[in-house]
């Protein structure tokens, strides 16, 4: 039984990571597009490039992360000795040097490329350290769920101050005001991953035995259908997230006509998360975790049409629906989590290894995937539809940011619903693989 203590120091850990997570999601488009001035395609490039990049890393960490053997622990230490460069290279990002054009173009290339990288070093042992904590499936749950809760705080907090804080007049001007903010998020962010470093411990550690080569660890993940399924789930889901909000600010700023509702409209959407958040378990053991996420999207979908149909003017109608929206993707986002971990056993029952590092970093190669389709795609249709940056806008612009933000993400969930549907590893099938897996190594001892 894992103790409250260490499902607190475990979830601190994301508060940290969302600190950089909400900044780039939210705000990088914005700060390239605007505070850079690069130009919108080219901005998409950069996004396509340096998030390729980035997953394309994955499956290399997490090959890494399962064969190390530290006296830290196997995956602990990259959130003791990773938090400092991560810190680092986030404030480089949102750094504007005094370059031209082109050499700001370079910069932005190199340093998100370089940020993704440090970003898989930490996240993607502090994603496995779930399955490395418990094999429990409720517990897997409640730790999701002190994570997501956490995350969705620190998601909360960026929002709330991220945009009056740039540009509150004690800064000459946005990019000093990025610059100061993200130097605080690098120190906080640090000093929680420490924490979460201190206040959980590795219980689920395999065998030498266990231990597969790359072939198997390869095994492990392509015959491995419940881990697709629950990928195609997470992708959907995180697609959905990354549109939504990566044209937020551009929709307040030149739709509503109105940017200091930003901060505003994050905050009260990302608080209603926080609270839904803790709602997540019980709908998860009266419906199962597919069921639960697939009445979010019920809702989420029903929402984005309501918030098609809100006129721009009516601020009460647009915080709303975006908070039904926000409130109906919350099942997804704690559940995924909690699922991959299960895939992991079901591997492990098959083959007689335990993948755990590969399984994870696959899941999060395909999540950045999503990610960077999302973020690089609403960059390509405001580039296309004649957005100009710090300018009036189109109607084509207008109306592509609105579209973007209320009617892209509902094709997206109704494929979410078809694989919740199609999903078959719960919580029995899943206790007894467990118990299978704890009787043999019962006999091998």
């Amino acid at each position: 039984m894992i103790k409250r203590r260490s499902m607190v120091g475990y979830g601190v850990g994301d508060f940290g990571i969302n600190l950089y997570f909400m900044s780039v999601m939210t705000f990088l488009l914005y700060f390239y597009t605007d505070v850079m001035e690069i130009p919108a395609l080219t901005a998409a490039a950069i996004f396509g490039v340096a998030r390729f990049v980035d997953a394309v890393s994955d499956p290399l960490m997490g090959m890494i992360a399962e064969r190390t053997r530290t006296r830290w622990g196997r995956m602990r230490p990259y959130l003791l000795f990773g938090g400092i460069p991560l810190g680092v290279v986030s404030v480089l990002t949102f750094t504007v040097p005094n370059f031209d054009l082109e050499g700001r173009i370079v910069w932005a290339y190199v340093t998100y490329t370089l940020f993704g990288l440090v970003y898989t070093m930490v996240t993607i042992p502090y994603t496995t350290l779930t399955a490395s904590m418990t094999s429990d499936y409720g517990e897997r749950t409640r730790l999701s769920t002190y994570r997501i809760g956490f995350a969705f705080a620190g998601g909360w907090l960026t929002s709330v101050i991220l945009e009056d804080f740039v540009q509150h007049s004690f800064f000459e001007n946005e990019a000093q005001g990025f610059l100061c903010l993200m130097s605080l998020f690098a120190v906080i962010a640090t000093v929680l991953l420490w924490i979460t470093y201190a206040s959980v411990e590795e219980v689920v550690v395999p065998k030498d035995s266990e231990r597969p080569d790359l072939s198997q660890s390869l095994k492990s993940v392509l015959k491995n259908p419940p881990l697709f399924i629950v990928i195609g789930i997470f992708c959907c889901g995180m697609m959905s997230f990354t549109i939504r909000m990566a044209v937020t600010p551009y929709y307040f700023i030149y739709n509503v006509g109105d940017p200091s509702l930003i901060g505003l409209f994050l905050g009260i959407t990302l608080g209603a998360m926080i609270f839904a958040v803790w709602m997540v378990p019980l709908l998860a053991n009266k419906y199962g975790k597919p069921g639960a996420i697939r009445l979010g999207a019920y809702l989420t979908i029903v929402s984005c049409l309501g918030f098609y149909f809100t006129p721009h003017e009516s601020i009460a109608g647009i915080f709303f629906w975006g908070t039904l929206v926000a409130i109906g993707s919350t099942p997804v986002a704690v559940l995924g989590w909690a699922m991959i971990p299960d895939t992991i056993e079901f591997a492990q029952s098959k083959f007689g290894y335990r993948a755990d590092g590969m399984i994870s970093s696959t899941a999060s190669f395909f999540q950045k995937l999503a990610k960077t389709v999302g973020g690089a795609g609403v960059a390509l249709v405001l580039g296309l539809s004649g957005y100009v940056a710090n300018e009036e806008q189109s109607a084509s612009a207008l109306s592509a940011i609105h579209g973007i933000l209320t009617l892209a993400p509902i094709p997206i969930l109704f494929i979410l619903i078809f694989l919740t549907l199609i999903y078959r590893l719960d919580q029995k099938t899943h206790g007894q693989i467990v118990e299978e897996l704890s009787a043999s190594l019962s006999d091998s001892n």
